[in-house]
Order: structure tokens, then C-alpha cells, then sequence
């Protein structure tokens, strides 16, 4: 089940990139703030959970994702990079592990290994000094 993300419930705050800009730095509002209710959104409730117990610094006490974007130069590149990067995060905690089931080795190839094991001591023993 694929999950989809409601865009309306994300809010996008443009403010001004840090590091150099050229005769756009004071002018340009290129960055974008991404602001993400986890407790307001349409998620289902398991993976709303994992959110908020996930230890990340981008994410609030109050359980408000907040991804700043500023890779890119324009406005609505940084918007699509900061969706990206919030599907990422919600995709990382949905994500469910396979549980490893532990096997056991049949008794045949144990039985096979040991037998390969005494044989190949054999020929080794058949390695050493011939005394008549």
C-alpha cells in the first residue's frame, strides 16, 4: 500500500538562503521552511506513532516536522527537494523489517559435512614422513 502524501497539509514558509547569493542575497527569497503536522495530517495512525518516536532533530516536541531547503536556486525547486526529502522520512518509518525466521541445518548435510571432514583428515595423516 503505497502511502500518499496530502500536500495541503504541508506549510511552506519561503525565507532567505544563507551562504553567498550574489546580488540576489538581499533581495531573493529562495529557501523554503516546510512545516509538517504529524497529529493534523491524514497518515495512518501506526506511522503517526513511529513519527513522533523517531529521534530526529527536525521534528518538534510538539510533533511538527520542519525540513529547511536550500540546495537549489530557485523557489520551487527547494519546495520539491523539501517534499522529497519528507516523503523520505515518512517512507523511512513505515518501512517494516522482515522478521528472520531461524533454520536449522538438515540432518543429511550435517551428517555430509563430517563425513567430507574425516575423509579430508585422511589425506592429510597420508601426508607424512613413509617410515619401513
Amino acid at each position: 500500500m503505497p502511502l500518499t502524501l496530502n500536500e495541503s497539509e504541508v506549510e511552506f514558509i519561503a525565507i532567505r538562503a544563507q551562504g553567498a547569493g550574489g546580488q540576489n542575497v538581499n533581495k531573493v527569497s529562495n529557501a523554503v521552511h516546510l512545516r509538517f503536522d504529524i497529529a493534523a495530517s491524514s497518515l495512518p495512525d501506526e506511522i503517526k506513532g513511529k513519527l513522533l518516536a523517531l529521534r530526529d532533530q527536525r521534528i518538534s516536541s510538539d510533533g511538527i516536522v520542519v525540513i529547511k531547503a536550500q540546495k537549489h536556486r530557485s523557489l520551487e525547486r527547494n519546495r520539491e527537494d523539501g517534499l522529497v526529502r519528507l516523503r523520505e522520512l515518512i517512507a523511512a518509518a513505515a518501512f517494516v523489517p522482515i522478521v528472520r525466521r531461524p533454520t536449522k541445518p538438515s540432518r543429511s548435510s550435517q551428517r555430509k559435512r563430517v563425513e567430507s571432514k574425516v575423509k579430508r583428515g585422511q589425506v592429510k595423516l597420508q601426508r607424512g614422513r613413509v617410515t619401513e
